[in-house]
């Protein structure tokens, strides 16, 4: 699942992890990323200290060395972690999802945690990258759900991508324990505060798109990202 910042994605991630079959991992290419870019997150040195930072024998790891017992494997991936060096070759072995979210909504929240940044922080070119190869491959376009469809109809989304990745839906994907998991990366004391109180998806009333203030800025950047996610939301499994 490959996902931007400030998005579901952690939820997403408990949704499968409720599973019986299935196991997850949780964006490991972070200790690459941060070993190789200038960016300071919350937790860096920690972060890069507990990850093997080595991207060549980060992939294939995901594609060689599956967990055990499991049948379903969940991949929760960051886009903005794709450098440019990483070779996408290894993503041809995967069932390739795309979480997406509207642009002014995460970079309204991106910028509480980090005010400066730039167009590749967000992910916005890599998802968008990373689609196209993906549908070149395949010849048509992989999965893509969006964050608020899925948090206002959860069971309709969560069936309509089970079916498109080849798996049976689960009720157990619907809610999930309170609380950490074992699973999660380090920085999760830093990001994860909200998830860890949250039991399942919770749909609450957003403020229209256009009452969403971010500063001028970032005016340029969220219409190239608007453009982005509207070809990506063309693909939705289930559209408003």
């Amino acid at each position: 699942m490959w996902s931007g910042p400030r998005n579901i994605s952690t939820a997403l991630m408990r949704s499968f992890e409720n599973r019986e079959d299935c196991a997850v991992v949780d964006e490991p290419l972070y200790g690459y990323y941060l070993s190789h870019t200038e960016f300071e997150h919350p937790g860096d040195d920690e972060i890069i200290a507990s990850m093997d930072c080595d991207w060549r024998s980060v992939v294939n790891a995901l594609c060689h060395e599956l967990p055990e017992p499991c049948r379903v494997f969940y991949q929760k991936h960051m886009t903005l972690h794709i450098l440019p060096e990483i070779e996408l070759d290894f993503s041809d072995n995967l069932h390739n999802c795309f979480l997406i979210r509207e642009p002014r909504r995460i970079i309204a929240s991106y910028m509480r945690v980090r005010p400066d940044f730039k167009m590749e922080e967000l992910g916005f070119r890599q998802q968008w990258q990373l689609f196209q190869r993906v549908a070149d491959k395949r010849g048509v376009a992989p999965p893509v759900i969006d964050s608020a469809q899925v948090l206002k109809a959860p069971e309709k989304n969560l069936r309509a991508l089970c079916a498109a990745v080849g798996i049976d839906f689960s009720d157990r994907m619907l809610q999930w324990p309170v609380g950490s998991r074992a699973s999660d990366g380090v920085w999760a004391p830093h990001w994860y505060g909200s998830v860890e109180q949250s039991t399942g998806f919770q749909w609450v009333e957003e403020s229209p798109l256009e009452s969403v203030d971010i500063p001028h800025r970032y005016e340029d950047l969220c219409e190239q990202a608007d453009r982005i996610y509207a070809d990506l939301y063309q693909h939705a499994l289930i559209k408003a």
